[in-house]
């Protein structure tokens, strides 16, 4: 299996733009490299009065359209490639849905199930000490990412404001709907995957509606399983789903609450109690379907598997999961590919309304953020398909060249100082 370092894949995404931007190349060399790197490494008490030692990571990558952006994730194999990786993409997919925020990207290398709630709240109270200079809303304004939820939100706030002397919701976002969270933010991402896989059905030759139409999602988290829910409402046959153990599949559709029911009960697919078949993580990206989601991690699509895929269209739910050159392979064999910087970026568009809304000290309705997603993913869209057509590219290559020029103006704009 090709291994792919994702810091190098996300340098390479914006050299395949370069060509196409009216860019001077110098801006486009600063726009490869992160502006800020902190590594940290720290002791936490665990439950057996021992001590461990965490390492954890925050990158900047470009302040700037304004305040850096970005998730914090848990992962035994968060590396410090993989977080410079993410908050590049963080950057390109805030411009490219055009939310005043530049990118940013966290992580702490650790395995959250086999820790207690205790040890995972003593790793995160210290991660944020560690990490307090650098963040805040009008610096660096992390939110949930993969093993993180509102909960890990609710503790990085309640310590940066403990050591502010006064409570500040607007440092991260994500958070619980009663420390000032945002309705409708839990499920922004895997809606925003949903509504841009509506906006691409005509374009990938799959009619107006989502009838009939079948869907296959690599990945169970709050990404996959949002994505999965909204699907199977709106009427298409979700025919398999997985996590990292496997998955399940059913030609004749899944019954997606009953299947995310037993993920939640059982920590994994029981697909005999579901009447399902079961089916392995490459053995999900080869089925035969209409729509195939990668909502798990990167690089999971690379130039070994893109001969075999099944699909008629990719929808990324997941940031970086398709190799540049499996992209090719992709866009040779016609399957239509909504990137995840205009696919993923419900969750950071939510995150932007939620941060407006603490900082005014307001309150939006769930129909009114629904309704502002739903348009700030229908306009991206639109934008990245009006440049695909101009140049006669890809949408990945078109959303880069949107995202990247637009912050390469930004920069260019503000000047270099001194």
């Amino acid at each position: 299996m090709t291994t792919v370092n994702p810091f190098d894949m996300a340098r390479r995404q914006v050299d395949i733009a370069a060509p196409y931007l009216d860019v001077d190349h110098a801006l486009l060399d600063i726009l490869k490299q992160p502006k800020r790197e902190l590594v940290v490494h720290f002791p936490v008490r665990m439950d057996d009065g021992g001590m461990s030692i965490f390492t954890g990571y925050r990158v900047v990558h470009n302040p700037a359209a304004g305040p850096a952006k970005g998730g914090i994730r848990y992962s035994p194999s968060v590396n410090l490639d993989e977080v410079r990786a993410l908050a590049m993409w963080m950057t390109w997919k805030c411009a490219v849905v055009n939310v005043p925020f530049g990118g940013a990207k966290g992580g702490v290398a650790c395995d959250t199930k086999g820790m207690s709630l205790r040890e995972i709240e003593n790793v995160t109270r210290r991660f944020t000490w560690e990490i307090a200079p650098f963040i805040g809303p009008e610096a660096d304004i992390p939110a949930p990412d993969m093993y993180t939820n509102p909960q890990v939100m609710a503790w990085i706030m309640d310590t940066y404001s403990i050591l502010k002397g006064y409570s500040v919701p607007a440092v991260v976002t994500g958070k619980p709907i009663e420390l000032g969270g945002s309705l409708g933010r839990f499920e922004a991402t895997g809606r925003g995957v949903f509504l841009s896989a509506l906006e691409a059905l005509p374009h990938a030759g799959l009619g107006p509606s989502l009838d009939s139409v079948t869907v296959a999602i690599q990945g169970a988290g709050n990404v996959g399983a949002v994505a999965a829910r909204c699907f199977s409402e709106a009427g298409a046959r979700v025919v398999a789903i997985s996590d990292s153990r496997g998955g399940v599949y059913d030609p004749r559709g899944l019954d997606v609450e009953a299947s995310l029911s037993c993920k939640r009960n059982h920590n994994c697919f029981l697909w005999r109690e579901i009447g399902a078949e079961e089916i392995s993580n490459a053995e999900l990206l080869e089925l035969d379907c209409d729509i195939l989601v990668p909502a798990a991690l990167e690089n999971q699509i690379r130039l070994e598997d893109a001969p075999r895929l099944g699909c008629r269209m990719v929808v990324e739910g997941a940031n970086g999961p398709v190799t540049p050159e499996a992209d090719e392979v992709l866009g040779d064999r016609g399957i239509f590919v909504v990137p995840d910087i205009l696919a993923n970026a419900g969750g950071v568009t939510v995150s932007y309304f939620e941060w407006v809304q603490n900082v005014q000290e307001l309150m939006w309705s769930e129909d009114e953020v629904s309704d502002r997603l739903q348009r700030t993913m229908a306009r991206a869209f639109g934008e990245v398909l009006a440049v695909a057509r101009d140049r006669k590219v890809s949408m990945r290559t078109a959303a880069y060249i949107l995202g990247v020029g637009r912050v390469a103006r930004a920069m260019a704009l503000r000047g270099i100082y001194p």
